[in-house]
């Protein structure tokens, strides 16, 4: 063999050898973990579809519409989501079966923003267990920042000790001397209401008349609220999902008693809550905000609404632009389009829950000021609300954004 042969065959070599190489760095850069491969990424998802709380099956639903819009544009980063959802009802053994699904059958790389604090109590330990991720939790409790025993459980929303709060700071200051009635819903998420409440006035406080619990499975709260007026307090709170809320105000309307009424955020949906209670049953309720609320002509010309409407009008026609909980399901998607767009080409679901902490971002359809921002110290994306009053057939906000733990902000 000639010298020039050789060295012929030593350059092929060296070449075939320079692109096994550069081949294998570059599988090596692209990260899969399970749920994903170079074209898909499976997203899981648990919403009451049917039970007590279907009022937030809209939630998921324009959720699902915003993934088939980034999937027609391309997906993200060139993989489609294929967005599983199945319906719970609102019942946490059914969610801990449709989340073993989720994550053994279908082999989901994240499980996102499963609606209720019960059915997401109820599968916590499981998904920490299993190191899946469980994010944009649809509860505001406060169990879901908390890193140190749950490092795969994130939330989103402000949380409900935090609101609770806001509501008895404004009592003690604006009501001073008067008393409150509590209907609550009898789970995690109306007992971290309680705690908040407590946290305020004090847990044996004279403030505080009446704390009556109502079950999820029961078909009314009339009588839990008839209960509460035999108390006679001056100030009424309801802590309930938008079915019993809605039932709460109109028993009040019907007994033509008028004590001060206090809403929780989860139930502020004009059309799921104050039209079926009435109308002239809600005015001057008291609630607080950190979306943009669609029935409210001061953002009629608002870009970001403008595009959130543009989008349901496209993508989710049959979805009602009076509810505002089809406003919070296309802000919670963007975030997690968002997220997933940081993770780049390492899909892995450690990276993923390192991108939830370093989110810092702002969505149109929430209010000015408030700015989603996470960090390895702060697992709670959404801290700000603002105070809000029902007058005629919308909310009206009033006062400063605050923070439920240290006021005004």
């Amino acid at each position: 063999m000639t010298w020039n042969a050789l060295g012929s065959l030593r350059a092929a070599a060296l070449a075939i050898t320079a692109v096994a190489l550069s081949t294998g760095v570059a599988v090596a850069q692209k990260k899969n973990d399970v749920g994903v491969t170079d074209t898909e990424i499976k997203i899981g998802n648990i919403a009451p579809y049917s039970g007590p709380a279907s009022a937030y099956a809209t939630i998921a639903k324009t959720e699902a519409a915003y993934f088939k819009m980034v999937n027609d544009a391309g997906g993200i980063n060139g993989r489609k989501v294929n967005f599983i959802s199945y319906d719970d009802g609102y019942s946490p053994p059914k969610t801990v079966e449709q989340a073993r699904k989720l994550v053994e059958s279908d082999e989901v790389f994240a499980v996102y923003q499963v609606v209720g604090t019960p059915g997401n109590s109820a599968i916590q330990k499981y998904l920490n267990q299993k190191k899946v991720p469980q994010i944009f939790i649809g509860s505001g409790a406060t169990k879901w920042a908390d890193p140190q025993n749950f490092p795969w459980s994130m939330g989103w929303q402000p949380n409900y000790q935090s609101e609770a709060r806001i509501y008895s700071k404004y009592i003690q200051k604006n009501y001073p001397g008067k008393t409150v009635g509590i209907l609550f819903q009898n789970d995690d998420f109306g007992k971290d209401y309680l705690t908040g409440f407590h946290d305020v006035f004090g847990k044996d406080s004279k403030t505080i008349v009446a704390e009556i619990p109502f079950e999820v499975t029961s078909p009314t709260v009339d009588s839990q609220v008839v209960q509460i007026k035999g108390a006679n307090p001056d100030i009424f709170i309801t802590v309930a999902t938008p079915k019993f809320a809605a039932q709460a105000i109109k028993k009040i309307g019907e007994m033509n008693w008028h004590p001060v009424q206090f809403l929780t955020n989860v139930s502020v949906s004009v059309a799921a809550v104050m039209k079926p209670a009435g109308l002239e049953n809600a005015q001057g309720i008291v609630s607080a905000a950190y979306l943009k609320d669609p029935t409210d002509p001061q953002w009629k010309d608002d870009a970001g609404l403008k595009q959130w409407r543009d989008f349901m009008t496209k993508w989710y026609p049959e979805g009602d632009l009076n509810d505002a909980a089809t406003v919070f399901g296309y802000g919670v998607a963007k975030g997690l389009h968002q997220v997933l767009m940081q993770c780049g080409d390492e899909m892995t679901r450690e990276n993923l829950m390192k991108q939830m902490q370093k989110m810092d971002m702002e969505i149109g359809i929430y209010l000015p000021g408030i700015k989603i921002k996470t960090s390895d110290k702060d697992w709670s994306p959404i801290e700000q609300l603002q105070l809000m009053k029902f007058e005629g057939e919308t909310w009206k906000l009033f006062g400063p954004m605050m923070d439920g733990s240290t006021g005004p902000s």
